[in-house]
């Protein structure tokens, strides 16, 4: 029954979804504008609102997706899709497109992404260690490594720059979807959805690398190459994330613990409930970011934030008291 409650939060966030934004739609609007191609309406809701929303859903879906397989991966309640250094990789990389700033619109998405492989490249040279053996516990310390040198030379960067650059690249950090397009929808899906179909597949080697490395090679798991495949597809789907909406928080951290404890904590039946409720999630505090301060637009990363951090205290009460 609360399977299908998370489930039915996706109808629900997608509705709300398309109706929430600056200019307030009636019902019968938003279904004209998704019924018919000419208009006022239907250039709002098909050229803007439903790209976007459905940017958000797969976003939010391939975090939460990423959260859990990491969390099993490093036996780690708390990571998420961030905590390898990806996010100061991606960070930097866009920060150094925007100080350049350089005439072609996508130069940001690929550099952010160029950065984040160049910090999952790195954290994994780090971490493979005597007879090329990924440890976990050296791949967590090695992201918090790169990470923070990430962080260093970007605020590096972002002191010296002019102020529009400055306000452009705190915007970008904290996440938002103000430049989804149909164009980005198709680019991500393209990149995320071999990662993600592999990461979907990965459950029962998820559910052993969870139990651990000596438990899962006495079940028969090829340990040593669930680890490098299941990071490979969490470092590409996360690249792909942040590359199309910058940093956007606590989505893959928090998401997976909910679902564990409404749901299930095998991981064949975890991954899509949680793509599911991810989505909505990410779709809701978007849709709350476009109306709270309209027509200014909050960052979803500052509303995921707030929404995400008093959730993950109450599930730690809830669990460890």
């Amino acid at each position: 029954m609360k399977q299908l409650g998370l489930l039915l939060l996706v109808p629900v966030s997608l509705a709300i979804g398309l109706w929430a934004g600056p200019v307030t739609l009636s019902p019968a609007e938003l279904w004209d504008g998704l019924l018919h191609a000419s208009g006022d309406a239907a250039a709002i809701v098909r050229e803007i609102r439903v790209p976007r929303v459905l940017l958000a859903f797969l976003v939010g879906g391939s975090l939460s997706v990423t959260g859990a397989s990491l969390q099993a991966l490093l036996r780690n309640p708390l990571a998420d899709p961030y905590l390898l250094g990806l996010s100061g990789g991606a960070g930097l990389g866009a920060v150094c497109a925007i100080a350049l700033n350089p005439n072609w619109p996508w130069a940001v998405p690929a550099a952010a992404f160029l950065g984040a492989t160049g910090a999952v490249a790195l954290v994994y040279r780090l971490s493979v260690v005597s007879g090329r053996r990924l440890d976990p516990r050296v791949l967590l310390l090695a992201g918090v490594v790169v990470g923070s040198f990430a962080g260093a030379i970007m605020t590096t960067i972002v002191s010296l720059s002019e102020a529009a650059e400055l306000r452009r690249a705190f915007l970008w950090l904290l996440g938002g979807f103000g430049s989804a397009s149909w164009r980005a929808v198709y680019v991500f899906s393209a990149y995320a959805a071999v990662p993600l179909i592999l990461l979907l597949m990965s459950g029962r080697a998820l559910d052993l690398l969870a139990l651990g490395e000596e438990s899962a090679k006495h079940l028969g798991a090829d340990v040593e190459r669930n680890k490098r495949l299941v990071y490979l597809a969490t470092s590409l789907l996360t690249a792909a994330s942040v590359a199309v909406c910058g940093i956007v928080g606590f989505v893959g951290l928090v998401i997976p613990h909910v679902v564990r404890r409404l749901s299930t904590p095998m991981h064949r039946e975890l991954l899509p409930v949680a793509f599911a409720a991810g989505g909505g999630f990410l779709v809701l505090a978007d849709a709350m970011a476009r109306t709270v301060v309209r027509p200014l637009e909050l960052p979803v990363g500052a509303v995921t934030a707030i929404v995400g951090v008093p959730l993950f205290a109450l599930l730690l009460r809830r669990n460890y008291t």
